[in-house]
């Protein structure tokens, strides 16, 4: 008795330091192609093995980039084809991660990609095709149904913990559970959502091996979604209110006493089938933030989170009940994330909440970005650089996984369409990058030191013993004596006898005891004591820890600063150097400025002297010019008088000529002939002169006074070469022959009888 007391009253353990582990793994990354939505749609992604896949630029994209893009080549842990089943990806993804659950790992499977791209399906699926989540609830549901304890032995604490109540308190929770006319006494009359009834067909049943049958186990479930970067409860119960409903309540992130990372007061459900769970799911589902969207018909609007929490603890040396032991409760976590899809609001032309809610996604996407980025840097570099968690919230809840709490997997859904080429080639570029990343492998539990087949023996027993009452009717006893009236002197006195040395048995026992009560009673207190000062140093401890946390984060912080200072003094260098260089630029041009424009002072100033110049210079030779053509207006003038003199003087003695020609050649008259006329007329020249054109020409034959001076030129040429003939003679010729005598070279260029060619100058 004292024995089994004193194990009750052990004091707790602090936790356990969590070893360090340097084996590690990288983490899981998976594909999975969707449908395309059209048989005639472009696609841009060509499945080339089970572990590689290869995408192309559509032809539209290639034209407007010139050719630019090139075939590239991602390869993953496995690739999932169009044609892949649920169950062949929860065979590859999940039950691996179920098993690590029931064999208390934690696990983290959450699906990437851009929206529209099949995250949500692959997570949920669809009624007969049922996805990752309703199929990981049933495995466990099938492994540890034959050993799961009683509803309420195992209860939360609300610190990231389970207790372990005794039968009695078990019992009075259940009761009160059942007293409640809202919930339904049995699980088998529950009515669940048509869509959820048929996710899992028998055939596609599977369940974990090697689970521990000397344990008990229950199941707990919690669904969160981060919206806005804010955690909501979508399993928490509030009251309705039509006139001022009030509006959800965020929650908070805390740690626990393990330096794990949970909600604090979230629901947690205890569910004991994979209907019930199905149920509490779906009550959930109904509350998560969808839209609708130009890409999406049902758009996620928010991250949510599926947290499955599996409880267990050994069972007594009996095989009986649960070890009443705190410290033996281990309590492993899978979380199963649907993150929703990246967009770009230039393709869904989101306006008002939908745009907010897009950045908030796209912010939250780009942290886990960050995060990755920075942990490949540090375990690839060996740098220690801070990795920010705390930029958003989906990252901070899972930071322990990817400190070494458990595996981490990773699901890239893409959908094959041309139009998302260019989202999907960052998320590929993602995904190659997450691979690289290296998670430590989880160590494995202690095991409680009980033998083994407790329960198979406490199960015999219980069979064996139901089966001789069944056959006795009462307790089997084979020596117990067997009275056969009020006069049986042989039985009475034998019975008197054992009764009496019963009795005094009964009487030494109780004075051992009495005598061991002070012992008892003294090793409660040392025990009291010894847990008084255990608590106190263990709350001393914690508070130590909490200080060199502290510490640490001050120095972090520090350093942080320190780095932050150093950047930002180098920053203010180049800046200052950069200042200074634009400053002498400036200078430089200034100098510059201030040259051209004194050059251009001087231009404009020689520019207007040259004007000035100019005028001057113009006006004296227009006044020069104006004299010069009033003398030659005026010499002309007078060069025309003389030439009109001279003219007229040539026309008198052509009249002259004329008229001597006639007294002259007067002869008698012949009576056959009439007197001769010399028709013409006289106009006035060019030149200002006058001449005479003859209408008629008649021949004189008679000789001439001037006939030898005649004959003479009758050998030589006239003006235009032609010989001049000797034997005739008119009065044309005459005057022209009087004319050359009289005048001589006197007659001026321009002087020309009609008919005649001109003259050429003398």
């Amino acid at each position: 008795f004292s024995v089994c007391n004193r194990k009750g009253k052990t004091p707790r353990r602090p936790p356990p330091k969590k070893p360090s582990n340097n084996q590690k793994d990288p983490v899981g990354v998976y594909c999975r192609a969707r449908p395309l939505g059209e048989e005639d749609e472009e696609c841009c992604i060509e499945v080339i093995s089970n572990t590689t896949i290869q995408l192309h630029a559509p032809d539209g994209l290639k034209a407007n980039r010139n050719g630019e893009f090139k075939e590239t080549q991602y390869s993953f842990k496995k690739v999932f084809g169009i044609k892949t089943t649920q169950m062949e990806l929860f065979e590859d993804v999940a039950k691996p991660l179920v098993e690590d659950l029931i064999h208390c790992k934690n696990g983290l499977l959450f699906t990437y990609g851009v929206t529209g791209s099949g995250k949500t399906y692959t997570m949920t699926g669809s009624p007969g095709q049922g996805g990752l989540l309703p199929r990981s609830l049933d495995m466990i549901f099938n492994s540890i149904s034959p050993y799961q304890a009683k509803r309420y032995v195992f209860k939360p604490d609300d610190k990231n913990g389970m207790e372990v109540q005794n039968q009695v308190d078990a019992l009075l929770d259940r009761q009160k559970r059942e007293s409640q006319t809202s919930v339904p006494k049995t699980p088998t009359t529950r009515r669940f959502d048509p869509e959820f009834a048929d996710m899992i067909s028998p055939e596609e049943a599977c369940k974990a091996s090697g689970v521990d049958e000397d344990s008990s186990y229950s199941v707990f479930v919690s669904y969160i979604e981060i919206y806005n970067n804010y955690i909501y409860d979508l399993l928490e119960e509030t009251p309705f209110d039509p006139i001022k409903p009030k509006p959800p309540q965020s929650k908070i992130l805390r740690e626990d006493q393990n330096h794990n990372m949970y909600v604090a007061g979230c629901t947690e459900v205890e569910v004991k089938s994979t209907e019930e769970a199905f149920e509490v799911f779906w009550r959930g589902q109904k509350k998560r933030r969808i839209a609708n969207t130009q890409l999406n018909r049902e758009s996620s609007r928010s991250h949510s989170v599926f947290i499955i929490k599996l409880a267990q603890a050994p069972l007594d040396a009996d095989g009986d009940n649960v070890l009443q032991d705190k410290s033996q409760v281990n309590v492993s976590q899978l979380c199963l994330v649907d993150l929703a899809g990246s967009e770009r609001t230039s393709r869904t032309r989101a306006e008002g909440s939908r745009l907010r809610e897009a950045g908030n996604i796209n912010q939250s996407l780009m942290t886990l970005r960050t995060c990755i980025e920075v942990l490949r840097e540090n375990q690839m570099c060996g740098t220690n650089k801070m990795v920010p968690y705390r930029d958003s919230k989906v990252t901070h809840l899972f930071k322990n996984y990817f400190d070494g709490e458990g595996k981490v997997r990773m699901v890239v859904c893409v959908n094959p369409k041309a139009d998302d080429y260019e989202e999907t080639l960052l998320v590929m570029r993602f995904a190659e990058m997450t691979q690289e990343v290296e998670v430590a492998r989880p160590v494995d539990r202690p095991i409680c030191g009980f033998a083994a087949g407790r329960r198979q023996r406490n199960q015999a027993f219980k069979e064996e013993l139901t089966r001789r009452l069944e056959d006795r009717g009462g307790p089997v006893d084979g020596d117990s004596p067997t009275i056969s009236g009020p006069n049986d002197n042989v039985t009475l006195p034998r019975l008197i006898e054992a009764l009496e040395k019963r009795h005094k048995v009964r009487q030494m026992m109780v004075e051992e005891y009495n005598k061991t009560g002070k012992i008892i009673t003294l090793f409660r207190t040392q025990d009291s004591n010894l847990l008084s000062k255990e608590n106190f140093i263990q709350e001393q401890r914690g508070r130590l820890g909490e200080k060199d946390k502290m510490i640490q984060n001050q120095k972090n912080e520090i350093d942080r600063l320190e780095k932050k200072s150093k950047m930002l003094e180098y920053k203010i260098d180049i800046l200052q150097k950069t200042t200074n260089i634009y400053e002498e630029d400036k200078r430089s041009l200034q100098q510059e400025l201030e040259s051209r424009e004194q050059r251009l002072q001087r231009e404009m100033s020689e520019k207007r002297r040259m004007e000035s110049r100019m005028q001057g210079i113009v006006t004296d030779a227009k006044l020069k010019w104006e004299k010069e053509c009033e003398r030659r207006v005026n010499a002309k003038q007078l060069e025309m008088q003389n030439k009109l003199w001279v003219k007229d003087e040539k026309l008198k003695q052509l009249k002259a000529i004329v008229t001597e020609g006639k007294t002259e050649n007067q002869q008698p008259k012949r009576p056959s002939r009439e007197k001769d006329k010399v028709p013409g007329e006289v106009f006035k020249t060019r030149g200002g002169g006058q001449a005479v054109q003859f209408t008629d020409i008649e021949t004189l034959k008679q000789e001439n006074p001037l006939a030898a001076s005649r004959k003479r030129r009758s050998s030589e040429t006239g003006p235009d070469g032609e010989p001049m003939e000797g034997n005739w003679t008119d009065v044309e010729t005459r005057c022209s022959v009087a004319l050359e005598m009289r005048a001589g070279s006197n007659l001026g260029p321009g002087y020309q009888h009609h008919g005649y060619p001109k003259r050429r100058k003398p």
